[in-house]
């Protein structure tokens, strides 16, 4: 599933390839494919509208266009890629915008999770559910160090599923969460409010490093990613215990264990990362 970081990628890459062109038509292939409007009414009014720029907010990619904003998200296996017209549409195309200038920018989903929703201009922030209930984007200025902490101890439930809500922070996916909690030595299944002042402090410091990192790395190439570019993510090279299990830890030397939590397959060191019960820590 792309993450945050692969969602970047496709966002930096489609920003280079469509930001400024005029749409001509819609097709769609999958209704399902889309939330809102109807889907004539979606190809409607698409036609003449252009592509100002591409955002992102968490896993979500925002068109911005000329009087909407056009809300996608990829899911498991969504990917855009832009093509000439005359060029054969594959398998799994599901959604095509085709271009004044001939080029097609086509969404392709083998699973056909991916969704999109056409919203009023400058609203999906304020007003796509999935959007809002997200928390800060795993930056510094956004993402407050004593919210965290604060909020963390409200909850009883193991660190790895709260992380993966979104709402603590967002961006977070199977493979980030594993690095972040390996790198602040920290047990997928600790409870949350059982942290200390220490470990929360290095989650929190993992977290930001962890995905900025990713990000600059253009994401992780695991199975078939390959961003709006075709290019692939070059974070799998420095993962330390995500699809490493048997391998030796980085860190201590014992082999990498593989577990499930939260019905996630999940990576970790038991040497480095101690399950261990007690209260909320200082």
């Amino acid at each position: 599933m792309p993450e945050l970081p692969e969602v970047e990628a496709v966002r930096t890459g489609l920003s280079q390839l469509v930001s400024g062109k005029k749409i001509k038509q819609v097709f769609v292939k999958w209704p399902r494919i889309i939330e809102s409007p109807e889907i004539e009414e979606f190809q409607r009014l698409l036609i003449d509208e252009t592509i100002e720029s591409v955002d992102r907010r968490g896993k979500y990619l925002i068109f911005k266009l000329s009087n909407w904003d056009l809300v996608s998200h990829l899911r498991m296996e969504g990917k855009y890629e832009t093509c000439q017209k005359v060029e054969p549409i594959k398998k799994h195309t599901h959604v095509i915008f085709e271009f004044e200038d001939g080029l097609q920018l086509r969404y392709l989903d083998v699973r056909k999770f991916g969704r999109m929703a056409l919203l009023p201009k400058d609203t999906a922030l304020t007003s796509y559910k999935g959007i809002m209930r997200l928390g800060p984007e795993p930056k510094a200025e956004t993402f407050k160090l004593t919210v965290f902490a604060q909020e963390l101890k409200k909850h009883k439930k193991a660190i790895k599923p709260l992380l993966l809500d979104q709402r603590l922070v967002t961006g977070l996916g199977n493979i980030y969460v594993d690095e972040a909690l390996f790198q602040a030595k920290i047990h997928p299944e600790q409870v949350a409010q059982t942290l200390t002042k220490a470990e929360v402090n290095a989650l929190y410091l993992a977290i930001i490093d962890v995905l900025d990192r990713a990000v600059k790395a253009g994401g992780t190439t695991v199975r078939s990613y390959l961003n709006a570019l075709g290019e692939a993510g070059n974070f799998q090279v420095e993962l330390k215990v995500y699809g490493q299990t048997g391998k030796p830890c980085a860190r201590c030397g014992t082999p990498i264990s593989k577990i499930k939590v939260a019905q996630r397959g999940t990576h970790f060191c038991s040497k480095c990362q101690v399950l261990r019960e007690s209260k909320a820590g200082e």
